[in-house]
């Protein structure tokens, strides 16, 4: 469900704050202020979906440890002498 107003964090706030000194009498009042643009409904078939997620779950799976295995390598180039594996580079 999108919102019609998109501020929605900044809006609760407001709501809350205003509900408690009095501006509005009740959620009810609160909820009849707030309206949809769009719903978004999901039209992608299931073994569509279920292939995409197990693929995307694949990835995540081969990602994992990349980072520190950068920085690995860093340290090991930095230990053989190459400066430039301390700068970043």
């Amino acid at each position: 469900v999108k919102p019609k107003v998109m501020e929605t964090t900044s809006m609760g706030a407001a709501f809350g704050a205003g509900l408690a000194i009095g501006i509005w009498k009740d959620l009810d009042e609160i909820r009849s202020l707030w309206s949809e643009a769009d719903r978004f409904v999901p039209q992608m078939e299931s073994l569509e979906r279920e292939k995409n997620l197990a693929g995307w779950k694949k990835a995540i799976k081969r990602s994992l440890g990349w980072e520190m295995e950068e920085e690995e390598e860093k340290f090991e180039d930095a230990t053989q002498g190459d400066d430039a594996a301390l700068a970043g580079d």
